[in-house]
């Protein structure tokens, strides 16, 4: 099963259009939120009990204190920061592995100087974890574990930026991360960005579920979406959060991106820790 990993601007998320579900009660009271406010809410990390409309009909009062509006609860999903979720299937380690990865350079299939920095970013930010896993780059694919090859020019100009899949039932990572080559061109992003991206594909290779496959529109707006097992299972890593909160920049396993620089947060370290 391969995992798409695609861009979602901040601008787009700001712009998004919520609409309120019909009610059918004769009588409803004015300041108590509609379904898609009460949603709205959850979904940006908080408790929706005693949640209150003000009389101005934008913004609420969440959690007894807490003061924001509709557009501070649409942009506040960016950074959330949900639980943490493996596959089933993990790469066997024995105690310590090295996973080495191929990238081509230059030429029409291969990747700029700024896509290489990125990568050997992406592998200094787990190596610098002392897991049980290291990662290094060589230069043979004939030597590597994973490959990295360019994505589809159609792939690439409808806003894909990556994929990847799940490691083996023999205990070897997926073995291809397929990675846009525009992400400079395009999208403007440095070295951090674009370590970031390929990080995320890298975390893929190794187990890693997204945060919120239990509902993307967290990271990407939208209507709520469930990933679902997929066949590939979803287990909670003990020692990360049982809900969203509203920390940093985010994990880097968010199903969608704002293209932004995402180094491990604490929850993420603890779950790389726990695997590894």
């Amino acid at each position: 099963m391969k995992k798409v990993y695609s861009m979602l601007f901040a601008a787009a998320i700001s712009g998004a259009v919520f609409t309120s579900c019909s009610e059918t009660e004769e009588f409803r009271n004015p300041n108590m939120p509609s379904t898609a406010d009460l949603q709205l809410i959850e979904n940006a990390g908080f408790s929706t009990n005693s949640a209150w409309l003000n009389d101005d009909g934008v913004s609420f009062l969440i959690e007894g204190d807490i003061y924001m509006t509709r557009e501070d609860l649409r942009n506040a999903k960016m950074n959330v920061v949900s639980e943490q979720y493996s596959t089933n299937n993990l790469v066997a380690t024995g105690g310590s592995r090295n996973i080495t990865i191929y990238a081509p350079v230059g030429g029409r299939n291969g990747y700029s100087a700024g896509m290489i920095a990125g990568l050997d970013e992406a592998i200094s930010r787990y190596n610098a974890e002392n897991l049980e896993i290291t990662f290094s780059r060589v230069s043979s694919s004939s030597a590597a574990d994973i490959t990295m090859t360019r994505l589809k020019k159609g792939d690439e100009r409808r806003g894909i930026l990556g994929s990847a899949g799940f490691p083996t039932a023999s205990g070897d990572p997926y073995n291809n991360i397929m990675m846009s080559g525009i992400l400079e061109s395009s999208y403007g992003l440095g070295t951090n960005g674009i370590a970031t991206i390929i990080g995320h594909e890298m975390g893929h290779c190794i187990g890693m579920r997204h945060t919120d496959f239990f509902d993307r529109s967290i990271s990407c707006g939208g209507g709520a979406s469930n990933e679902g097992d997929g066949g590939v299972g979803a287990n909670h890593i003990p020692g990360t959060s049982t809900g969203a909160d509203l920390s940093g920049a985010g994990s880097w396993m968010l199903a969608c991106t704002d293209g932004g620089n995402r180094p491990f947060t604490n929850g993420d370290k603890t779950a790389l820790d726990y695997l590894y």
